[in-house]
């Protein structure tokens, strides 16, 4: 069988048992979680660790040579990561303190699935690996790896509303913000902790802040999320010029890379 066949065959069954394992698997694992410790936050990270074994197995099978630590991009700095995408999103966070009140009453666990068990386990799934691996380990260029990706990132936050409009808004805006994600984790040098970074703080400032009810938000609060978003693009701009080191995405390279990256 020809080895990029059996590559998106071994790609897509890994993916497939996956979903199916999480669609049907992960509320009855979190529930029984949740009544054994009496914690949601923990209940919901443990689902999610237990859910992810069949895409840790596939991306060993698909490169058995390969650290988990590579295939997962949580090999590069924990610290820049994070110093990128904090800075990146300061007019966020100082845009929102200006113009927004810090909501009253916060729920910790709640919190902590929304920022922190999200944006890890999420940006382990779409970006490292649908995305990731496609980009790293095949010959697709950034366009043709992303779309499936981002298209199912964004279906899967549908469930914020019901109306019509806010759904194109809130489908447009996660698909946009999924393609945001996967082009700084992949122009940090494959560092997943930029884009985990990155959620994390788009998330926690829109849960402390009386921003809006669902992602489509308001006026000011996406006129901040965008400068946000460009800073965060002309950072990662300036730290490749800065490095002189070559962009991973090129216009040569949208769909079909000539080379593995």
């Amino acid at each position: 069988m020809n080895k990029t066949i059996r590559f998106f065959l071994i790609f897509i069954l890994g993916f497939s048992i996956y979903y199916f394992f999480d669609l049907y698997s992960f509320k009855t694992i979190q529930n029984f979680v949740k009544e054994t410790t009496g914690s949601k936050a923990i209940a919901h990270a443990t689902a999610y660790v237990i859910t992810l074994i069949p895409l840790l197995i596939t991306q060993k099978i698909l490169a058995p040579e390969k650290k988990i630590t590579f295939l997962l991009s949580l090999d590069k700095s924990i610290l820049k990561g994070g110093f990128i995408a904090f800075i990146g999103t300061l007019p966020m966070l100082i845009g929102y303190l200006y113009f927004f009140n810090i909501v009253q009453k916060v729920d910790v666990q709640s919190l902590f699935i929304n920022t922190i068990s999200s944006a890890f386990f999420e940006e382990i799934i779409f970006r490292a690996f649908l995305i990731g691996t496609l980009f790293r380990l095949t010959r697709l260029g950034f366009i043709s790896a992303l779309l499936f990706g981002s298209l199912l990132f964004a279906q899967a936050h549908l469930y914020q509303s019901n109306d019509t409009t806010e759904l194109i808004e809130i489908f447009l805006i996660t698909f946009l913000g999924s393609a945001l994600f996967s082009w700084v984790y992949i122009e940090t040098d494959f560092n997943l902790w930029t884009a985990i970074f990155l959620h994390f703080f788009m998330n926690i400032y829109w849960e402390i802040f009386n921003v809006a009810e669902n992602v489509s938000g308001n006026w000011y609060g996406n006129v901040f999320k965008a400068l946000s978003v460009l800073l965060i693009i002309a950072l990662s701009i300036y730290r490749k010029q800065k490095g002189k080191t070559t962009f991973q995405i090129t216009a040569k390279n949208l769909f079909i890379k000539t080379e593995l990256s």
